[in-house]
């Protein structure tokens, strides 16, 4: 009975020490995130929508969507102005085409797209630093509206969006 006790105190106390040494590295995170250790702050400025086809609640939407995903992902700060970490950039595309065509040339689905400009800046680490276009979409059938399916689509597309970027900048897989 006693070496039992012994045994799991072993284990518990191992344990505790892992998980101490790695959340006070700041270094990691569970969700994968690899910030540097300085890093306290983030900022994300507003990203305006400059594509041809404007959505008007997309600006908003978009950048909300960047800074929740942060902020339930890492233990960073939101602070305005420039951040340790810092992103800013514009929508660049919003569009719907038609993308399958069946035999009587009519479109079977359409496919809603949008593109976002991403500059990242980072403070402790110049190469981590990026500026690059990501792309979602988003496929409906055409028999629907755009109108039908664009919240869903735009919180989906948003989503991914938001992921693909959270992934370049602090995940370093």
């Amino acid at each position: 009975m006693r070496r039992i006790n012994k045994t799991r105190l072993f284990l518990w106390l191992t344990v505790m020490i892992a998980v101490v040494a790695m959340w006070g590295c700041g270094v990691y995170s569970f969700t994968g995130a690899s910030i540097p250790p300085q890093a306290e702050t983030i900022s994300v400025d507003y990203f305006p929508n400059d594509a041809p086809l404007v959505q008007p609640t997309l600006s908003q939407v978009f950048t909300d969507a960047l800074q929740d995903k942060f902020m339930r992902q890492t233990n960073l700060r939101m602070v305005d102005g420039v951040g340790h970490l810092h992103f800013e950039g514009s929508i660049t595309g919003y569009s719907t085409q038609p993308v399958a065509i069946t035999g009587d040339d009519r479109a079977a689905l359409n496919r809603l797209t949008i593109s976002v400009r991403v500059v990242f800046l980072n403070e402790y680490d110049d190469e981590a630093g990026f500026e690059r276009s990501f792309s979602r979409y988003y496929d409906y059938d055409s028999n629907l509206s755009l109108s039908q399916v664009e919240n869903a689509a735009i919180e989906q597309i948003v989503s991914e969006l938001a992921e693909d970027i959270f992934n370049q900048a602090v995940v370093n897989w």
